[in-house]
């Protein structure tokens, strides 16, 4: 599994073991070409965000075996139409597809909920309601052994502990892969490479220079293995990068710093829509309305990202706090995390140090725009389609100290339909294909806007083999 192969050239490369990845490697493998997967984890179990994912395959909130023409308008819907549209109908038209194949290789599925349409497909076994990590033995780590046990049966190959250094090239086109393994650098030369490695979330300098000024502030709350080697390549080859400036997260407890029970669940997302979100001055920095994967990222955007407070108040503690699968209310107080009661704003001021003054009369604006609802008065103005908005007049009033918890960027390596890489000058790059986190044209196109990333990376890793079986 792990020894070096010879210098015979392969049909394909994947460089990256998650889903995208090993997706790509099985299906190239089905149609006969010889493949060879370089992971950088050492371990049987190498942690990646696909290992630690709940394990749900859904299109934007949608059942994947929903109508094409469905899943595109909740694409863009959700992306605002900005969503390229040629990866917006890819998507849509092999979701179904994608999800019997993926069960032709024996991966199990449960579903979560009779009222809950898309959590029909959840990996099974599915991860506990609790707070904290729970990956090892759930559905997707499962799922990850089984392909990677699949591939080698096919004849694949996979290398650990590689780490992909540079593409090679021959008359502008992609030829294989240098990389680096216990010291050596070698060469393995191929037809055609998929660049499946994931985001640069793992990569400080790349998300102060893109993300966040104190990218030190984030909290990692997936593997943080993405650290950005497959957008390095792409972009020295010549290819286009685009949308680097959102990533997918939560809003997490800042005693997660600490606290490992504290993520990645219970997120704090439902306090954050349904409340008011603070600063250190007491004012609101963000919409609410937007949900909760964007406040993450306005979060992480501030100038002291550890500064902002989600405010609320019992009649939201007992309500949204109780309505996520894993729910913030009772887990994050089991957990040990931070919860401040009051009995009145100004006690609530003096127990979390916001200054009194702002604070009551930001949540006195909002209760008012609740009541009129004239949120577009509100500054900044409030939208409400990702939940309701509460007046936050129920006392005892809360704080939470929250975090951007970050798991994958949104943007990179510009692709087409196929998964081939894209130019600067538009076309695509021969041999050269990206799938799953590290690409762009979906999400993070002009704001955080998730659509689910284990189905991005499993349709375009399919669909990048298929290409290059083809070609």
């Amino acid at each position: 599994m792990n020894a070096m192969p010879d210098t015979q050239a392969f049909d394909l490369i994947v460089v990256g073991g998650g889903i995208a990845g090993l997706a790509a490697a099985n299906r190239a493998a089905e149609q006969g070409l010889r493949v060879v997967l370089l992971e950088r984890g050492t371990d049987e179990r190498y942690l990646c965000n696909s290992r630690l994912a709940g394990g749900v395959l859904h299109v934007a909130f949608r059942n994947i075996r929903d109508r094409p023409e469905a899943l595109i308008e909740a694409v863009r819907a959700a992306t605002k139409d900005q969503a390229n549209p040629d990866l917006t109908r890819a998507l849509a038209h092999t979701s179904a597809r994608a999800g019997e194949w993926i069960k032709s290789q024996g991966v199990k599925f449960v579903r979560m909920s009779l009222a809950v349409d898309w959590q029909s497909w959840v990996m099974a076994p599915p991860r506990r309601i609790m707070a904290g990590m729970d990956w090892y033995g759930r559905g997707a780590d499962y799922t990850l052994r089984l392909l990677a046990r699949n591939l080698l049966a096919r004849g694949g190959r996979i290398i650990q502990g590689a780490a992909a250094v540079s593409l090679m090239e021959r008359a502008g086109a992609c030829v294989g892969v240098e990389i680096r393994r216990q010291g050596d650098v070698s060469q393995l030369p191929a037809s055609a490479v998929v660049l499946a490695d994931g985001g640069f979330q793992g990569n400080l300098a790349l998300l102060g220079q893109h993300i966040s000024g104190a990218p030190e502030k984030l909290k990692q709350r997936g593997a943080a293995t993405g650290v950005g080697d497959g957008l390095r390549m792409a972009q020295a080859f010549g290819a286009e990068i685009a949308d680097l400036s959102y990533f997918y997260g939560h809003l997490l407890s800042r005693d997660a710093f600490d606290n490992p029970r504290t993520w990645p669940y219970p997120q704090l997302d439902e306090l954050g829509v349904a409340g008011v979100m603070v600063g250190a001055d007491g004012r609101r920095f963000a919409d609410e309305g937007l949900g909760g994967v964007q406040l993450a990222n306005a979060v992480a955007k501030l100038e002291d990202p550890l500064s902002a407070w989600a405010v609320f108040d019992s009649a939201i503690w007992e309500g949204p706090g109780r309505n996520a699968r894993i729910p913030v209310n009772p887990h994050l107080v089991r957990a040990g995390g931070t919860i401040i009661q009051a009995d009145t704003l100004a006690e609530l001021a003096s127990r979390t140090g916001l200054p009194a003054q702002a604070l009551q009369e930001t949540i006195a604006a909002h209760r008012q725009a609740v009541i009129s609802g004239q949120f577009q008065q509100l500054d900044p103005p409030r939208s409400r389609p990702a939940g309701q908005a509460w007046a936050v007049d129920h006392p005892p009033y809360f704080a939470a100290p929250v975090c951007a918890g970050i798991t994958y960027t949104m943007g990179g390596i510009a692709i087409d339909e196929h998964a081939r890489v894209r130019s600067t000058r538009g076309v695509p790059v021969a041999g050269l294909y990206a799938a799953g986190a590290n690409t762009a044209g979906l999400e993070g196109r002009q704001g955080a806007t998730y659509i689910g990333g284990l189905m991005k990376g499993l349709v375009f890793g399919i669909r990048a083999a298929e290409h290059v079986a083809k070609a």
